[in-house]
Order: structure tokens, then sequence, then C-alpha cells
């Protein structure tokens, strides 16, 4: 045992669940082994607290570093913002300076509220649509959150959010008041969603959606959603918090054309530091002056700064374009390394949210032996790669020679039917399940 998982062993005593964010339990990826907690992290590479430096080819601080750990441009923005002094009685201009660049980059939209994470910023537009339209329920699909609002889809049925978050999640905590206000539907199922607005229509304030998540919509089913969502005074709302920023300088949904009513960013926005951002209509934004939505640390100028040196920096380097340049290298590779070891894989994502699975028995415990294994090459990895700006042709070329090696060692442990005596500790534990493709 290492320090850090010493350190987590004392973790869970007190701390409900060991950490803040269910994504970085350590039981999520290899339970016993994995490193835990980092002593630094620059670039793509980490070091942990026994000072054993790893290449970082997982989450990649969650999908947050989009440009790299400790980004020297961001970093100088954040110190210059700490210099200059981060709270006071007056606002920080940068919070306008951030809002204009925003409506630059997305021209359907009029006005911009902030907030500090992703799942405030989901909170804070499904209170804004339900005071835009006074009305209460919301469709929606995906993943978006932990806030009452969204959990209280599985307090009439603890099924509802099976296929978006964790299958049977308990809605302990939510009030039994909000039942029957969640209205789920799957990607790309566009008759589920007329269902919902046949029978619930009038009540709907808003369908709260991804645009974008392992793959794109089907031809139309975005543009329906649209049109059905505006001719019912339905307010849409585009949940950008993960995919904002990776296939292109802002939302996604500039892609495909469809203009949302709101737009939530977190995330990638910042390059690490807390921020995320709502844009909208104004219409539908001033409606937030009828409700009371406000929070000190919203006005915070570390988080404005970074979001600007990060915004700006993904643009003028076209760092969109190097994402998905890593993510199809990486797809490629796994597939091949597959194919060359006789393994069926599942490969999915977007480029620069690429995920695999092993189609096998003892799906788990076979994923479990790659980060095992992986670790103990010098990387961090697991079913899923978030690219960063920082992945350079030398961290890829390692990694799939690695994981050709790997994938090789997995297929034998297969045949033999000694997947789990291969392991050094137990399986890891299931993660997020989103929508069901």
């Amino acid at each position: 045992m290492g320090a850090g998982q010493d350190l987590y062993r004392r973790a869970k005593h007190l701390i409900p669940g060991g950490t803040q964010l269910l994504s970085k339990r350590p039981e999520m990826f290899l339970p016993e082994q994995w490193p835990s907690y980092y002593a630094k992290a620059k670039g793509a590479e980490v070091w942990d607290l026994d000072g054993t430096k790893y290449v970082d080819m997982t989450h990649f601080g969650v999908g947050a570093c989009i440009l790299g750990h400790a980004d020297d441009d961001v970093d100088a923005a954040a110190q210059s913002a700490i210099a200059r002094g981060v709270m006071s009685t007056l606002n920080c201009p940068e919070e306008v300076e951030l809002a204009e660049l925003l409506l630059e980059l997305h021209p359907w939209a009029e006005m911009v509220r902030y907030s500090r994470c992703g799942g405030e910023v989901m909170a804070m537009a499904v209170r804004i649509a339900r005071a835009a339209t006074g009305r209460d329920k919301v469709a929606f699909c995906g993943y978006h959150g932990w806030h009452d609002w969204y959990l209280s889809s599985n307090l009439a049925d603890d099924r509802a959010l099976d296929g978006h978050l964790l299958a049977g999640l308990e809605p302990a905590g939510v009030p039994r008041g909000l039942t029957g206000t969640m209205l789920p539907f799957k990607y790309n199922d566009i008759g589920a969603f007329r269902t919902i607005m046949a029978d619930h229509g009038p009540s709907i304030a808003a369908v709260v959606m991804e645009p974008s998540r392992s793959h794109g919509p089907a031809p139309g089913f975005l543009e329906e959603i649209r049109a059905t969502s505006r001719s019912a005074g339905v307010v849409l709302i585009f949940d950008e918090v993960t995919s904002g920023f990776r296939q292109n300088c802002g939302g996604i949904h500039l892609r495909y054309g469809v203009r949302p009513d709101l737009a939530a960013f977190a995330k990638g926005m910042s390059n690490g530091y807390a921020m995320a951002a709502l844009i909208g209509v104004r219409e539908v934004m001033q409606a937030a002056q009828r409700s009371f939505i406000s929070s000190t640390y919203w006005t915070e100028r570390i988080g404005p700064s970074a979001a600007l040196a990060t915004i700006r920096k993904h643009r003028d380097h076209d760092v969109a374009a190097h994402l998905s340049n890593v993510g199809e290298r990486v797809q490629a590779g796994w597939r091949r390394a597959a194919d060359l070891a006789g393994l069926a894989v599942d490969v999915g994502g977007i480029p620069a949210l690429s995920h695999f699975s092993f189609q096998v028995q003892q799906a788990a415990a076979a994923m479990t032996l790659f980060t095992q294994s992986m670790l103990a090459r010098g990387f961090l990895a697991g079913g899923s790669l978030y690219a960063s700006y920082a992945h350079k042709e030398e961290h890829l070329t390692a990694y799939l020679t690695a994981c050709n090696a790997v994938f090789q060692e997995i297929a034998a442990a297969v045949r033999q039917g000694r997947l789990e005596q291969s392991l050094r500790g137990p399986v890891k534990h299931g993660g997020f399940q989103r929508l069901a493709d």
C-alpha cells in the first residue's frame, strides 16, 4: 500500500463516500491499488504522493483540464487575478468581458449568468425555465447532476433513471412533493418524446438534454424537439457541461445548427478552475429577475479570468481539432489492439470523449485488469479517455503500445478463465451509466 491508498483509508472514516465526486472514487478504477491522490499535475502527467509519475490517459480531471493540467497561460491569468484581489465589495469587470466573449461565440444568445460548477448551473437553468413558463414538469434525457430537480425522477419509480445515471439510485433526501415532475426519454427516441409532449405538454416547463454525447443526433431529432418545444411554449435547455468546447470552440449544438433557449457550460471552459455559465435568449433569461438566484462566490474573480484565458487559447490554437485527432487516434488504436488480441470490444463516443468496453464475460474484471496492468506501465487508464491539448504524439504512441501488450494479456486471461485470479485486489465498481444508445 502506498501513501495514497493509506490516505484513502483514513478519508473513508472522515468523508462520507471517501471523496467529493463519485467519479473519483478509487473503487471506480482499481480498488485498493489506485493512487487516489496527487502531489502534482502538469501537462499530461500526474505524480502521486509517493512521487511516482503517470501519464493521464483517462478522465483528465473529469473533463475539466481541456488544455492540460496546470496550463501556463491559464495559471498566469488566475495568478494575476489573485494578485489584484479575488473578492471585493464591487464586481469584477472580467464577468462582463466573459459574457461578451460567450455571446460572440453564440450569436443566438443575448444574456449570461454565472455559477461555479455544472450541477449548480443546471439547477439554475431549470429554475429560470420554470420561472419563465410558470410550469413545473421537465422532460429530459441524459445525466444532469445531483440536485433535487433531477434526482426526483426516481421518487415515483426507482428505475426511471436507469440508463441515465445509476440504475436504482435512491433519491433519499429529495422532497416527495417533487414526485411526477420529471419525465425521462432516451436520446434519439423521438417517439417517446412525442408521447411525453402529447400527455404533458401544457404542464412542461423545459426539455433538458445534451445535444450530443456518445454520438450525434439522428436526422431530424434535434430539429423536431426544437420545433415542438417552441410551439408548446417549452424552454429548450442544452446541457453543454461536458460536450462544450470538445468538438468546436463553444457549444457542440453550433455544429448541428439547432439553437436552444438556454445552454449551460462548465468543465472545459476554465481548465480546472471553478466556473460555469448559462447563456440564453433575453426573454427567458430575464425570468431570473422574478426568482432568487444569487451566491457570494459566483462573483469571485479567478473563475472568469481563467475562463477568458482558456477560451481564447482554445480558439487561437484550434484546440478542438487537436482533441478530435487525439480521440480518433485512440479509438483506432483500441480497435487495432483488440483485433490483434482477438478480443471483442465496443468503442464509441465523440472523439474528444472516447470510451470502450470489453465484450466478454466478467467484463468488469477485464477492465480492472486493464487498469491494473496499465498502471504498472505508468498510465492512469480506464474505459474512457477525455482528450486534452496536452496529449502529444509521444504520449499517444507510448499509450497505444502499452494497450497492445495489455490487450494480449487480457485475451490470454479470458482464454484461460483466470481474469479475476489475475487481479491483485477486488473488481472495480460500476460507474456512471449515461443514456443508453
